[in-house]
């Protein structure tokens, strides 16, 4: 394997969710779509949920990108991506069965010294009934996912 040199930003992409609960599967797609791009700088895991093996892995990137589904209870078909900067939760609360992105953040901090930059993707979703096809809202904003991620990922 070919060395990064230093001066590209190593990032680690991950998608998570259920592939086969409709919409809740729109974090592993967009990973997907990533992973395809084939960019030598990043690394893609697709997973159905956050575990905290990954702290090992985002402790040796620069930034992290995590992708997920938010539900959207009020059937807008207009709900916006959100892309939001986030940072180790505080505190040292029991991981419990859910990790998130903010404790995963923290697990990394405490067990390897370090945390990279790191954003949020949340793509709306409607649909968690059982079925791998998503909603138009989820299909929107799974389109537009991808165009965010494409100019901040490539050099």
């Amino acid at each position: 394997m070919d060395a990064i040199p230093r001066e590209v930003m190593t990032q680690l992409v991950i998608g998570y969710g259920n592939t086969l609960r409709c919409d809740d599967g729109v974090g592993q797609s967009v990973a997907a779509a990533v992973a395809a791009w084939a960019l030598p700088a990043v690394v893609v895991r697709s997973c159905h949920q956050l575990t905290p093996e990954l702290a090992a892995e985002i402790a040796e990137v620069e930034r992290v990108i995590f992708i997920d589904v938010f539900p959207v209870h009020n059937e807008m078909p207009t709900e916006p991506l959100r892309v939001l900067p986030i940072e180790p939760e505080e505190g040292t609360g029991a991981m419990g069965h859910h990790l998130t992105p903010q404790r995963l953040l923290a697990l990394t901090q405490a067990l390897y010294g370090c945390c990279p930059a790191a954003l949020w993707v949340l793509v709306p979703g409607m649909n968690f009934e059982f079925g791998e096809t998503f909603s138009p809202l989820a299909a929107s904003r799974h389109t537009e996912a991808i165009a965010i991620l494409k100019p901040l990922l490539m050099p």
